[in-house]
């Protein structure tokens, strides 16, 4: 037997909490009481009884509420990445955290991938001002066919986003920890499949460089002055994944240097950036508000996600 449980929503500001909150009503509600947290009542009421914690991107959470989590048998993520949430805090207070995972995101992530890279290949600022001033046939742009696309990390969102590079006939190479079987890397298209050891040899080969990690101490400013520096100068840069992954001072030098051509940017070291940030002002540079995730479809999966880890601690079973 299913037990219905009490289950708190530590929501976004308004201007972000749809579709999550109406998904999560939708996939939760029915099975178990909702509540939505209110910043604007005490704390320790709103967490007494509570089941479980839906918490929007992990970022939502203080060691506060932590303290008064004493009933909390699950603090389920409403998002991937946990590099902004202290999860040695909640393990000390023996709350179960659980996330979702990366596939839940692959998609959107590269398919936001793949738009800069067609866009960086055309130069589509250029366009537009070409568009605006009545010049017509310039910019001359590239072909996607037969350019190296060099994936640091083979997770998710790096293996959708081989899926279409192949379709595009790209020459795809990758990194990860995580051995790949043979069987694998002719699914994905792979001409090449290393470990952390050969990312300087990949990086100096690839045309387009697109970084598919998660963010923590052995990741971040992994796309450094040196690394940049080893890349082509006709080579472009992609992030969707995290914004410190890049030294972004490293990554302006380059670009205003003339020693990388231009960079796809979704992710920020600090969100959202200065408005003024130079970064954002290059002509070489596609830039938009960590939307690469974020998709109608995406908070339907994720919802759908927390709904199925409720119902499991519901009944007994591991998240």
């Amino acid at each position: 037997m299913t037990n219905r449980l009490r289950v708190l929503f530590l929501a976004p500001p308004p201007e972000l909490k749809e579709p999550a909150e109406a998904n999560l009503v939708s996939a939760v509600g029915a099975r178990h009481d909702f509540i939505i947290y209110d910043r604007k009542a005490p704390l320790a009421p709103q967490f007494k009884d509570i089941d479980v914690v839906i918490d929007f991107g992990g970022s939502m959470g203080t060691h506060e509420m932590a303290d008064a989590a004493l009933s909390v048998k699950l603090w389920q993520i409403l998002g991937t990445g946990i590099d902004h949430f202290d999860l040695d805090y909640w393990e000390q207070r023996n709350i179960p955290v659980a996330n979702c995972p990366g596939k839940f995101t692959g998609v959107p992530l590269a398919e936001c991938a793949l738009m800069f890279m067609i866009m960086l290949s055309r130069h589509w600022y250029e366009t537009q001002e070409n568009l605006r001033k009545g010049l017509f046939y310039k910019p001359l742009g590239f072909e996607l066919e037969s350019r190296g696309l060099g994936l640091v990390g083979f997770g998710a969102s790096a293996r959708e986003l081989a899926r279409r590079a192949k379709a595009f006939g790209m020459r795809i190479h990758a990194i990860d920890i995580e051995d790949v079987s043979p069987e694998e890397q002719t699914e994905f298209g792979l001409e090449f499949m290393g470990k952390p050891q050969d990312l300087d040899q990949m990086i100096r080969q690839t045309d387009f460089l697109s970084l598919h990690l998660h963010l923590n101490n052995e990741t971040r400013h992994i796309i450094d002055e040196r690394r940049l520096n080893l890349m082509k100068p006709t080579a472009y840069l992609i992030n969707v994944a995290r914004g410190a992954l890049v030294d972004e001072k490293a990554l302006y030098a380059a670009l205003v240097g003339g020693r990388l051509a231009g960079a796809g940017i979704d992710v920020f070291s600090t969100e959202p950036p200065d408005p003024d940030d130079a970064l954002l002002n290059l002509p070489n540079v596609i830039a938009t508000p960590h939307i690469s995730g974020d998709t109608v479809e995406t908070w339907r999966r994720r919802a759908a996600c927390a709904a199925e880890n409720i119902h499991r601690h519901a009944v007994g079973l591991e998240p």
